[in-house]
């Protein structure tokens, strides 16, 4: 390979663990997802890297360093040598653990800034897009913790609620709605009791299917008598961390 003195450089932040982020780049199923159908790697030293973009165009490479859940790089060119051959220039991507969950840095090195500049939006892009695919695998059990979070409104036992709600949400979490700005877990189960002793017989339920987006989820929501007359509608957003437990609640009625 010639020398490779222009880089891109890119950074972000994803709420999952190195180890699940990774896994994106030694399994082919998820290396497609990201990438397209047919996109493959290889992923040890010497291994194939190819990738099929929906408009047709093939990127081709060789995997030359495999470190999980740590680093992985590869060469990147394309198959019809436009605007660069296979092997004319270096992927770098290196995962950090943090308290958010993991820290992404890409390094693309190239012989050419003009070529480099090319794939600034490209590289801009399809980083989000691996953002949204792995925190879709990281949370797809979000529901339950939406779930989890309304039956807690329903526990009339101290003990129970406690047990619940200390089991999907951290120890630090805040809620916030029209009736209550709190900040820990201890608050919170106080607030829940408070709120079942002058509102007996009601119900939190979910309403049709979360929305989510890498760690914040929107869920709508009714508070339902023994009736089953609704008494109050509106929309909660959870903030979820790396470990998919509860961070803050906001919830809005209308």
């Amino acid at each position: 390979m010639t020398d490779l003195p222009h880089q891109l450089d890119r950074t972000l932040l994803i709420k999952a663990k190195p180890e699940t982020v990774f896994r994106h780049f030694t399994d082919n199923t998820r290396w497609a997802k990201w990438w397209g159908a047919g996109s493959a790697i290889e992923a040890a030293p010497g291994g194939r890297m190819n990738i099929r973009y929906p408009n047709g165009a093939e990127a081709l490479g060789e995997v030359l360093e495999v470190l999980p859940p740590e680093r992985i790089v590869f060469t990147y060119g394309y198959a019809s040598g436009t605007p660069i051959p296979p092997g004319a220039s270096r992927v770098t991507i290196e995962l950090e653990r943090t308290d958010q969950g993991t820290r992404l840095t890409l390094r693309h090195e190239f012989a050419d800034a003009a070529v480099r500049d090319q794939h600034v939006q490209g590289w801009r892009y399809q980083l989000s897009l691996f953002a949204n695919i792995v925190s879709n695998e990281a949370f797809a059990d979000a529901s339950k913790a939406v779930d989890a979070w309304f039956r807690a409104w329903m526990i009339a036992e101290e003990p129970a609620r406690a047990e619940l709600l200390n089991r999907i949400a951290v120890p630090k979490i805040r809620f916030h709605d029209r009736y209550g700005s709190l900040d820990g877990m201890a608050d919170l189960i106080a607030h829940i009791g408070g709120a079942l002793r002058f509102m007996p017989g009601i119900r939190l339920e979910r309403r049709g299917d979360i929305r989510h987006c890498q760690g914040t989820v929107l869920s709508d929501w009714a508070a339902v008598d023994s009736e089953a007359t609704v008494r109050m509608s509106g929309t909660s957003v959870f903030v979820l961390n790396a470990e998919g437990k509860i961070e803050s609640v906001t919830s809005f009625a209308r």
